[in-house]
């Protein structure tokens, strides 16, 4: 148990001439939940299925709860529990056989009825995998990577295709999971599923860790002087800068986000609120000193559409 959940010291790999993870270096500690984020092409996926043993690092070291997930995979498999974005179960197969199947290869499985329940699949248990919706397809993939009782999950897009509350149940498990010691890594584009979840937040580009630490130090991270609201979007920034003292910058860092940069004290809130009242809007959600973790990817990745 002295062992990182995940330790990986100068991964690389490549596929041709493309660099897929560029000497990556990672250190999970255990009970915690991390989040790995990243632009398409980043590593993620790649650097995840290392970790899994389903392929061979280049170079560099990676253990899993200590050990080796390529030369010991037959020890490691046992303890691990893996969610792939894909879904994974054969399109015929209905829920409940899909999960007791996988029930079968666990030796202390958790009750597939119940763990079908918990995730709101109770009525889905006899449909077929194919009938079942994303969502539903979604928590079937994370009830098989949680019926052995894993020491540590690895978790891709666990939430993709879930409405808000099939969402938030899934938050609450992985809560839960938290809890009682499982250590989970997941992907995800969500970033309000990173902050909300995770312990740890690391972000990779190019096949390397370019910010890395707790969701609350990554945006609190350069916001002295700055205060952020939002409104509907395309005010003129131009005339909220020129009610505002001199030297004051004033943005829109997305669609109804603003920033304003300067230093910000009880006369500057009230300018902002008081201008936004002038064109008959409502500024909302006022923050001093901080992004959320979506401004942050943003800032650190660039904002151009990956291919």
């Amino acid at each position: 148990m002295s062992a990182p959940a995940v330790e990986i010291t100068g991964l690389v790999k490549r596929y041709g001439s493309t660099t897929a993870v560029d000497g990556l270096d990672l250190r999970m500690a255990r009970g915690r939940l991390l989040a790995l984020l990243g632009p398409n092409g980043a590593g993620k996926t790649t650097t995840v299925e290392i970790c899994e043993g389903f392929r061979k690092p280049d170079s560099g070291s990676v253990r899993v709860l200590g050990l080796d997930p390529v030369r010991e995979s037959a020890a490691l498999r046992p303890k691990i529990g893996v969610m792939p974005q894909g879904g994974g179960a054969y399109p015929g197969v209905r829920a409940e056989e899909m999960l007791r199947l996988v029930a079968a290869c666990a030796a202390n499985p958790l009750d597939p009825a119940w763990l079908l329940d918990i995730l709101g699949l109770g009525t889905a248990r006899r449909t077929p995998f194919k009938r079942l919706s994303g969502g539903q397809q979604q928590r079937l993939s994370l009830a098989c990577a949680l019926i052995g009782r894993p020491e540590l999950v690895f978790l891709d897009e666990p939430t993709a295709g879930m409405d808000p509350q099939a969402r938030r149940l899934v938050w609450d498990l992985l809560g839960a999971l938290r809890a009682d010691g499982v250590s989970v890594l997941l992907t995800t584009h969500l970033m309000e599923e990173a902050e909300a979840l995770a312990d740890d937040v690391v972000i990779i580009d190019g096949g390397k860790i370019i910010a890395e630490g707790s969701p609350s130090d990554l945006t609190a991270e350069g916001t002295d002087g700055q205060l952020r609201f939002k409104a509907r979007s395309r005010l003129n920034t131009d005339l909220l800068a020129a009610a505002l003292p001199e030297g004051y910058l004033v943005r829109e860092s997305a669609p109804g986000a603003y920033r304003v940069e300067g230093r910000v004290d009880p006369q500057v809130v009230s300018t902002v609120t008081a201008w936004c009242a002038q064109q008959g809007v409502l500024a909302e959600e006022l923050h001093v000193g901080k992004r959320d973790l979506e401004e942050v990817f943003l800032e650190l990745t660039g904002r151009e559409l990956r291919t």
